[in-house]
């Protein structure tokens, strides 16, 4: 039966929203306009003649107009974004971005008077995202409010108990702001009952009484292995109850943002298409941001280096300053990678392979432990960075014995060096280094390979520099990373197909994996 339409949904707070950046957006171009014109900033810029409020009216609406259209561009008035955060705050740098470069661009093309200065289009675009914030940082502690927050939310069920459904129970129950929220289980015949604390809804057999006296707007399918008369039944049901349908992909592991319908004559065919980050302009961004930040990073670490170099001299003056080591970077070719020595000289000798190198190794320098909790002993490799073997951004390289154990191992774990490594990461930023749960972190590091973005290595950056210093994140366990790893910038979906390999924190572990793990630990900081 027809289901009634939630307009507070799906039309009342998006027009809200939208009415609200306008209006936000407009006073952004206002101080904008003050600060390049009428404060002690006016002296920075060119003089404009006719820049007087009065004229400058017309451009500020014209600006307006611009920046809520790209901001509709990007989606952001999707009732679904209604309730995430920190996603709509990415789209709205994004979508500022693109209006100041637009913006610019009619200017110049239909010579408007009074000029559009550089200047205020920068002044602008920045009072616009620090007033946009504010605006949904109250809309969104509104939205929140347990009265309003239930009927925003978008009831979901998942249709059949396996594997692939764990990590999506998980994925829709540990953030209480989820735009959706986990009605129950629907289960086949055959099925291993959910566990205890999930709602059994009942069974595939009763699907349309099930829709029909439960709030569900959308039903995941967990598998595809089905008749195919049960899934003509089970999608004529959704159609009868106006309910959404999705299928997980299992059959795909991984990289599945890089699926495509594609048609081999008139045939069609789902498959994984060049990811973004390999296509030519990507790579070239991508070199382009790391040979800047690399020779910047030199010439800022440059003293820093030349100190901690003075100090590991004087107290070990019979080993090198530096370390070298041999890791494996992009399309598994083995690179020399660069350190500051923070171990004593005979350290490789009684490196085992089965053994991790604690915060009170007796074979660590004095001065070891410093380098090691700030990280600064990995300020050479911006020498790496700047070779071109190694990326700022990526997943952390790691040595060749690892590399060849951990494949036979970890599912998926090889597809990580189809990039660049890099000196920070995404599954750093979020706690996950040293002694930590490897699954996780090659969970994240196919993340950031599926989904990169410039904004993405703009959001890992910053993250880096705020979290450069973490002492505690070598001696968490799995259960503590996992509460770390709620991203804080940009809500992040993880691949549940992808995740159905790799066992949740706080589960039992693969003993093989464990040890793995500790292994590890020895070659990363």
């Amino acid at each position: 039966m027809p289901r009634p339409v939630n307009r507070l949904r799906r039309t009342v707070l998006p027009v809200t929203l939208l009415v609200g950046d306008a209006l936000f957006a407009f006073a952004g171009l206002t101080l904008g306009w003050w600060l390049r014109y009428d404060s002690s900033l006016s002296s920075l810029g060119l003089f404009v003649p006719n820049a007087r409020f009065a004229h400058y009216l017309p451009l500020l609406l014209v600006g307006v107009a611009l920046l809520v259209a790209s901001y509709a561009h990007l989606n952001l008035y999707d009732n679904r974004m209604l309730l995430r955060r920190y996603q709509s705050l990415s789209v709205i740098i994004k979508g500022t971005v693109f209006w100041l470069l637009t913006y610019l661009g009619v200017s110049l093309v239909l010579k408007f008077d009074p000029p559009i200065s550089r200047l205020f289009v920068l002044l602008a675009g920045l009072a616009c995202i620090a007033l946009l914030y504010l605006w949904r940082t109250l809309f969104y502690t509104i939205a929140s409010h347990p009265r309003l927050h239930g009927r925003l939310q978008l009831g979901a069920a998942i249709l059949g108990w396996n594997d692939a459904a764990r990590p999506l129970v998980h994925e829709l129950t540990s953030n209480p702001a989820h735009p959706f929220v986990l009605r129950g289980v629907v289960t086949f015949p055959g099925d291993v009952p959910p566990p205890p604390g999930l709602v059994h809804l009942g069974h595939a057999t009763e699907l349309d009484a099930l829709l029909d006296r439960h709030p569900i707007d959308l039903l995941i399918a967990t598998r595809l292995d089905l008749p195919r008369e049960e899934l003509g039944r089970i999608t004529s049901a959704c159609e009868r109850a106006y309910v959404e349908w999705k299928v997980v992909p299992s059959a795909f592991s991984v990289f599945l943002s890089g699926l495509r319908l594609q048609t081999i004559g008139r045939l069609p065919v789902l498959g994984v298409e060049e990811l973004t980050i390999s296509r030519l302009f990507s790579r070239v961004f991508k070199r382009g941001f790391d040979f800047v930040g690399a020779l910047v990073g030199l010439v800022v670490s440059a003293p820093i280096i030349i100190a901690l170099a003075a100090l590991i001299r004087r107290e070990s003056p019979d080993g090198p300053v530096f370390f070298r080591q041999t890791r494996i970077g992009a399309g598994h070719q083995p690179f020399t990678l660069y350190k500051l020595r923070s171990m004593r000289p005979d350290a490789a000798a009684t490196d085992a392979t089965h053994q991790s190198t604690g915060r009170h190794d007796p074979r660590l320098l004095r001065i070891g432990p410093f380098l090691r909790r700030w990280n600064l002993d990995e300020l050479p490799q911006f020498w790496n960075v700047l070779k071109g073997e190694m990326s700022l951004i990526g997943p952390r390289p790691e040595r060749p014995y690892h590399v060849d154990k951990l494949a036979g191992v970890i599912p998926h774990y090889l597809p990580r060096h189809a990039i660049k490594p890099g000196m920070t990461g995404w599954a750093q930023v979020n706690g996950l280094r040293g002694d930590t749960s490897l699954e996780q972190r090659i969970q994240h590091d196919l993340y950031y390979i599926e989904n990169w973005s410039p904004w993405l290595d703009l959001q890992i950056l910053l993250l880096t520099l705020v979290r450069w210093r973490d002492p505690s994140a070598a001696m968490r366990r799995p259960c503590e990373v996992a509460k770390l790893a709620k991203l804080p910038l940009a809500r992040l979906k993880p691949r549940a197909a992808r995740e159905q390999h790799v066992k949740l924190a706080g589960q039992e572990h693969d003993p093989l994996v464990e040890s793995a793990a500790v292994r590890l630990g020895a070659q990363e900081a």
